[in-house]
């Protein structure tokens, strides 16, 4: 196994936002919250409100006298939505628990024990905000703790934080049980491809990091005017996201609308990466989504991205492109090939705009 590299790029340092928001109301004026503010933000835009995303039964899929039943709706989901709530997935309760406590606990450390585990210059891991590349651009009303999780391996144990006690047993746990989800929500991907070798799409689990969100409320007329997180597609193979707080906030973009993923309790929220698009040539897409924020509640939730380990490439696979076989020529390669490491610095170098990086990896843009 290569290991990690030790620079692949970072994100501008920007003021904390839940130390903002705890400001006085009076003092959140226009001036103050300037890069924040958007005028393109419609955060009452629900699509269609009688559209639900799909879910898929984890223990039904792997259950042989329902597994064709359920990998049917994997495959819609994956063809047709891009994103799916998975139930019956196997973390135990516990598990879940005790890591949204921990998270939860951790943003209500005081500012000074939250940035003695903050992101240093060059670098991405840590607690602060990523994708700022430009002094002008507009920020997400976020703050976040990235780390490495998986292997342990790939850890930077500085950036883990001390308090609580627990945090690091929880995460390591919960790391472990989340990929152990996408490994065989891969393999049925696999499986409903027609990729015979499931390693050739199960590896995109064999990595993972963790993005932990913080969302303040907003207050006043100015969280319709502000977003958690600006709209764009995973860069990842596939993202289990837990929705640690029972407080609406992510949309995807469907037919051209916002969609609510409104949280259902145990659940993980499953999207198709990025790297899943370039893997089967463009059959599964990445879907575009976004954090709104509430005007009096708090916000927490946990995204596991995984991706393939460090030393590996990136390409389409031959059986994902239409008509190969004996005697078809099939269509070519839409997507660039390029190295793991490589895709991260390209990756790292942009800000969160739509698929931007996807338009770097067309062959034909």
């Amino acid at each position: 196994m290569d290991p990690k590299p030790q620079s692949l790029g970072g994100s501008r340092p920007v003021p904390n936002v839940q130390d903002l928001a705890a400001r006085p109301a009076d003092e959140l004026t226009p001036p103050v919250l300037d890069r924040y503010l958007r005028d393109d933000v419609d955060a009452n835009d629900n699509g269609d409100a009688g559209a639900s995303v799909p879910v898929v039964d984890l223990a039904r899929l792997l259950d042989p006298s329902h597994g064709d039943e359920e990998a049917a709706k994997l495959k819609a989901a994956c063809e047709d939505w891009g994103f799916f709530q998975v139930l019956n997935h196997g973390v135990p309760d516990a598990v879940i628990a005790d890591v949204k406590a921990d998270l939860q606990a951790f943003f209500r450390l005081p500012l000074a024990e939250k940035r003695a585990v903050a992101q240093e210059p060059g670098g991405i891991e840590g607690y602060g905000q990523a994708f700022v590349v430009s002094d002008d651009q507009k920020l997400d009303w976020a703050d976040i703790l990235f780390l490495f999780t998986q292997p342990p391996e790939y850890r930077a144990p500085r950036f883990w934080p001390a308090r609580p006690a627990t945090f690091g047993d929880s995460l390591d746990r919960y790391s472990a049980e989340v990929q152990r989800v996408a490994t065989r929500l891969l393999a049925a991907m696999a499986a409903n491809l027609g990729v015979a070798d499931a390693r050739k799409v199960t590896r995109l689990a064999d990595s993972q990091s963790v993005r932990i969100n913080y969302y303040p409320a907003c207050p006043g007329g100015a969280h319709g005017r502000v977003l958690g997180l600006s709209p764009h597609s995973d860069a990842v193979g596939l993202t289990l996201l837990l929705q640690v707080s029972a407080v609406p906030g992510l949309q995807i973009r469907r037919h051209g609308a916002w969609v609510s993923v409104d949280p259902i309790p145990g659940a993980l929220v499953a999207n198709v990466g990025d790297l899943v698009e370039v893997l089967t040539n463009g059959r599964y897409k990445s879907i575009e989504h976004r954090a709104v924020v509430s005007p009096t509640h708090d916000r927490v939730s946990i995204a596991a991205f995984h991706s393939a380990k460090f030393g590996g490439t990136y390409a389409p696979l031959e059986e994902t492109m239409v008509g190969t076989g004996s005697g078809c020529h099939g269509e070519p390669p839409r997507y660039k090939t390029i190295g793991v490491e490589d895709y991260v610095r390209l990756l790292l170098s942009c800000k969160l705009e739509g698929k931007n990086i996807m338009d770097a990896m067309k062959i034909n843009p």
